[in-house]
């Protein structure tokens, strides 16, 4: 029978709503990053420069990017005759379907797919952080703990603890309570919903939870796990972690990557984050272009004005246009003269001549004040706009837009235009 060490389940079928109309037709971990990654580019590449082989991807909302960005794992050289990645819907079972309907729940419907490697240790991870973290690290940690369950916590700011599922330690890093977003946290260290479980401890765990309604790891899996006073230890991690599943928090966390000093660092020799790259021609800077602060991917042409931005592949922007404080996806048009301010545009959109984007004051949003609450514009997948329209700041656009969908030329700031399938 084979036999595995520890294996990874990655749980990718989220859709992350609080990004809006970015993952309207995609789900969070296929979205781009940095100029040339998609976000579930990190814990798979993490997986392999820890030396994990095997890897199960739990998808559901919108598959079909991430299962054709995956494929069979060459680029992160999961493609193995044992283990490998292997991709995880849900499917008719004999008793009927079951979509995943919580992170425990998604995990103990693939039990049979875990009991095929026999492993020692299984890692939960998300699809949807930006980090570099060495899980056998992690694992030496839990073994020299004899842990059941060892959680990677992170300090944060106190008055950000609420925001987080808080864990209380003892000075042996033992967990000793649990705290699912507290409204007066007692301490500052968060779960970043990474975990390593002894099998057997979560195989048991997951089968007496099994018909709990959204079965949850934070809210059920482990308070099981801690009632029966079983070890669960605290591994702390103090690199960089980010939880990109808000717009500002995305749009920061690329804007990141072009510091001069970048907190997150892209270029180190020794922990490459692997991608799939299809063969693109190399960018081309146009004699009248200035560029200042920029990632800029390949096969991109630039002719216009790029400031402080990260551009996706075969991008172009056109002459005279100006881009500054903005994350534009690949294959997407910016015609000439059309100038984009703090924007977020999705892959293949078209900004019309002269458009002018990302101007005015901050208002509130009348679309959805929980997901639109930044001096952002936010543009979906294969949108349309206009040339010469004028948009504020803290709007939503998805569709092919028209002159007529903007009054006198114009989106007030806080307002959208969601056209038919771009919700």
């Amino acid at each position: 029978m084979i036999k595995k060490e520890m294996i990874a389940m990655l749980l990718a079928g989220g859709q992350g709503s609080r990004l809006g109309v970015l993952t309207s037709k995609v789900a969070k971990p296929a979205v781009a990053f940095g100029g040339k990654y998609r976000i579930i580019d990190f814990p798979l590449s993490n997986c392999i420069n820890s030396g994990i082989d095997t890897v199960g991807v739990l998808t559901q909302y919108q598959p079909l990017r991430l299962n054709t960005h995956i494929g069979i794992g060459v680029p992160w050289d999961l493609d193995r005759n044992i283990g490998g990645v292997s991709i995880l819907p849900p499917y008719e079972k004999s008793k009927g379907t079951d979509w995943y309907t919580g992170t425990a729940n998604a995990i103990y419907q693939n039990i049979d797919y875990i009991d095929s490697f026999n492993p020692e240790y299984v890692l939960i991870l998300s699809g949807d952080h930006i980090y570099k973290m060495d899980y056998e690290t992690m694992l030496d940690y839990h073994k020299s703990n004899n842990a059941d369950l060892t959680m990677a916590v992170m300090p944060v700011p106190i008055e950000e603890a609420s925001r987080f599922g808080i864990v209380i330690t003892d000075d042996n890093g033992r967990i000793t309570e649990f705290e699912e977003k507290p409204a007066n946290p007692r301490s500052n260290l968060a779960s970043m919903g990474i975990y390593i479980f002894t099998w057997k401890v979560l195989r048991e765990a997951l089968l007496a939870t099994e018909d709990i309604p959204n079965c949850d790891f934070g809210k059920n899996v482990i308070p099981y796990i801690h009632q029966k006073d079983q070890p669960i230890y605290a591994y702390e991690f103090n690199g960089y972690w980010k939880d990109v599943g808000t717009l500002k928090s995305y749009w920061e966390a690329n804007m990141e990557l072009i510091d001069i000093i970048p907190v997150f660092n892209l270029y180190e020799e020794f922990w490459k984050i692997y991608t799939k790259t299809d063969s693109l021609q190399p960018q081309y800077i146009g004699e009248n272009a200035k560029i200042e602060h920029a990632i800029i991917g390949e096969g991109s042409e630039i002719y216009g004005e790029v400031y402080n931005s990260v551009i996706g592949s075969g991008v172009t922007v056109e002459e005279g246009a100006v881009v500054r404080d903005s994350i534009i996806m690949q294959n997407t048009v910016v015609k000439s003269g059309a100038k984009i301010n703090n924007g977020i545009v999705a892959e293949n959109c078209t900004i019309g001549a002269g458009a002018v984007l990302g101007v005015g004051e901050f208002a509130e949003s009348q679309f959805d004040k929980k997901v639109y609450a930044a001096d952002l514009v936010t543009i979906g997948e294969n949108s349309v706009i206009p040339d010469g329209v004028t948009v504020g700041l803290n709007v939503a656009i998805s569709g092919v837009t028209e002159a007529a969908d903007y009054p006198d030329g114009n989106l007030v700031s806080g307002g959208y235009i969601i056209k038919a399938g771009g919700k």
